[in-house]
């Protein structure tokens, strides 16, 4: 196998976590509003470059309104995806949505942009790297199993619900496997290869998480993986979060 390939598993399967702890998120969340980071405060800021910030499974722009908000407030210009509910075959979200934000993001600021999803928002920032490198600067992936579908069985009863929904009004005929890891679109495609090197990469996990398992959200690299306290809903309102994208952030618009 070449160097330049990844290894993802071809199946889908459930994991062996708690979901209640879920929960918890609220924590997170008052936490966060109690944290000097939240305020911009011992954090590095940034140059105006752009960022786009994308939802998880199920959700939309709505939920990640607390991280644009402070994504502005540390000297970025923070963009919603604009994918809607994240419930789609992530190829057609990614073709005739997310690159629209993308390029509107490009020509604002005339220079790349950085990439931050949540969840399945992480997975599908990673793949949108893959795809168009020259764009991007760095990808920030929040508790993404992109090495992997193995969740919560709630999750995979879900993901299958929305997968009928798709081959139903996209036909199963034209999109057979989508939302399975054997789909052969080029959002899986650009999975299967490493995020190119003129891209910084960061995946941010926690040990907690009762949605997916987090050995899945992971490179493998030391210097690229950063594991926090907190739940997996959480991750989108986590101080310790918040306070390595804005490192990552800053060491991406440095020159390499």
């Amino acid at each position: 196998m070449s160097d330049r390939l990844v290894h993802i598993r071809k199946d889908e399967a459930e994991a062996d976590i708690t979901i209640w702890k879920e929960a918890l998120f609220a924590v997170d969340l008052l936490l966060l509003h109690t944290s000097p980071v939240y305020f911009g405060l011992g954090v590095p800021h940034g140059d105006r470059s752009g960022v786009v910030i994308i939802p998880g499974f199920l959700g939309t722009d709505r939920y990640l309104a607390q991280l644009w908000n402070w994504i502005g407030r540390i000297g970025y210009r923070a963009y919603f995806s604009g994918i809607g509910l994240n419930a789609e075959c992530p190829n057609l979200l990614i073709r005739h949505r997310l690159n629209d934000t993308i390029e509107k993001a490009l020509q604002d600021t005339g220079g790349k942009i950085h990439l931050i999803g949540h969840s399945l928002g992480g997975v599908i920032a990673r793949s949108v790297a893959g795809q168009r490198p020259d764009d991007i600067a760095s990808v920030i992936t929040l508790g993404s199993p992109f090495r992997g579908t193995i969740a919560h069985r709630s999750i995979l009863r879900a993901a299958e619900q929305v997968r009928i929904r798709i081959l139903a009004e996209h036909g199963a005929n034209v999109l057979p496997k989508c939302y399975t890891a054997r789909c052969t679109c080029d959002f899986l495609d650009s999975l299967r290869h490493r995020v190119p090197a003129s891209v910084m990469e960061t995946a941010i996990y926690t040990l907690n998480d009762g949605v997916v398992d987090s050995r899945y959200c992971r490179t493998g690299n030391s210097g690229k993986d950063f594991v926090v306290p907190g739940t997996h809903i959480g991750l989108a309102f986590n101080s310790s979060v918040y306070r390595i994208i804005a490192q990552r952030l800053f060491q991406a618009s440095q020159p390499r």
